[in-house]
């Protein structure tokens, strides 16, 4: 982390977890654990019926509620589907956009995430773009070539006054859900060729502000190691994030740095 030129920002992603119901006993239970001192920003991304929910329980507090997924169009015959201006209208903050599992289990291409980064951007909010490898790809030695494809693929046409509102989160498909973890080591390495690649588009003192998250698997046991690499800002959490204890320990893991 480098508080001096970024936010440090640890997310949560619910995935497709907890009612309204439950979101608001989560709320209460982590908002009773908060620390009164400075803290690192802290998001929680629920469920699109949770949200208001959400958003009404976080109200009093200094968390953010961010969406899951949204769709490029502003309005239209797209049944199904959450327009960026409906998240705004509700109170969200940020959202994921090409999530892996969004992209393996819905088709979404790159071209996709980038209308997507774009809806979100002109929306207002803060887009939190995911960027991964499979252990085949990752295996075959092309990480650091797909990277860089997903990295300027998402931020095509992105103008540099808005690249510090965009969160970039390195989350290797074969470290989700699975108990496996990216060594820090492995993880800093691919978040700085993520922050050299956004230097050589849009240069040096803006790739230095923005945030790049670690997501796979990051829970308490290993959070303080792997944020304490330079480049790791922050992480988006999956399963460790359903639990407000854990989450807890992973936000005071951040606050330490």
């Amino acid at each position: 982390m480098n508080r001096r030129y970024r936010k440090t920002i640890i997310a949560g992603n619910w995935k497709m977890n907890k009612t309204a119901t439950e979101a608001k006993k989560f709320a209460d239970d982590f908002k009773a654990l908060l620390p009164k001192t400075k803290w690192c920003d802290v998001v929680v991304c629920v469920p699109s019926v949770d949200i208001s929910a959400a958003v009404r329980a976080f109200k009093d507090s200094r968390v953010a509620v961010g969406a899951q997924n949204l769709f490029y169009e502003d309005h239209g015959a797209y049944t199904g589907e959450v327009s960026a201006a409906m998240l705004c209208d509700l109170g969200v903050k940020y959202v994921i956009v090409g999530h892996s599992e969004r992209r393996a289990m819905f088709g979404e291409t790159d071209a996709i995430v980038n209308k997507k980064v774009h809806a979100a951007l002109n929306a207002g909010l803060n887009p939190i773009i995911c960027v991964g490898e499979s252990l085949d790809q990752r295996e075959m030695g092309v990480t650091m070539e797909l990277i860089a494809l997903q990295v300027k693929s998402a931020l095509a046409g992105v103008a540099a006054e808005n690249i510090r509102r965009c969160v970039i989160a390195y989350e290797p498909i074969w470290a989700i859900g699975t108990g496996k973890t990216a060594t820090g080591e492995q993880a800093a390495e691919v978040c700085g060729f993520i922050r050299a690649t956004i230097r050589a588009m849009y240069g040096a003192r803006i790739a230095r502000s923005v945030t790049i998250q670690y997501g796979g698997s990051m829970n308490p046991a290993n959070a303080a190691e792997l944020l304490g690499h330079e480049d790791i800002d922050g992480g988006l959490i999956g399963g460790a994030s359903l639990d407000a204890g854990k989450f807890m320990d992973i936000v005071n893991a951040a606050n330490q740095g």
